[in-house]
């Protein structure tokens, strides 16, 4: 299972905010019916590589779609193929499980 984290930003917008478009790339991942976690850095999304792959490309095309010229995205890809336990769940609590003083 693969763990990606996406964030994708227009550059040379008419305004400094972008959750408009924020908000068209996380409708791209809600409608594939992947798992994923809107994060206020990025998207993190969990499935098969090869499913999450073009749903990436369509992310990055929504700024494009929307009127923008330029186009900056960063993806991260942890794709890990010998555990089930890998998922957005699975790794925040094996972390959780070895923080010996939660503050």
């Amino acid at each position: 299972m693969a763990v990606v984290e996406i964030s994708v930003a227009p550059l040379g917008t008419a305004t400094p905010g972008v959750s408009s478009f924020v908000a068209a790339c996380v409708e791209v991942v809600a409608a594939s019916g992947l798992e994923y976690q809107l994060t206020p850095m990025g998207t993190v999304i969990e499935g098969d590589i090869d499913d999450i792959l073009p749903v990436l490309r369509r992310m990055h095309e929504v700024p494009f779609d929307k009127g923008a010229q330029r186009v900056s995205t960063l993806i991260k890809i942890d794709d890990r193929r010998d555990s089930e336990a890998h998922g957005l769940k699975g790794k925040i609590d094996s972390v959780m499980a070895r923080i010996q003083t939660v503050p």
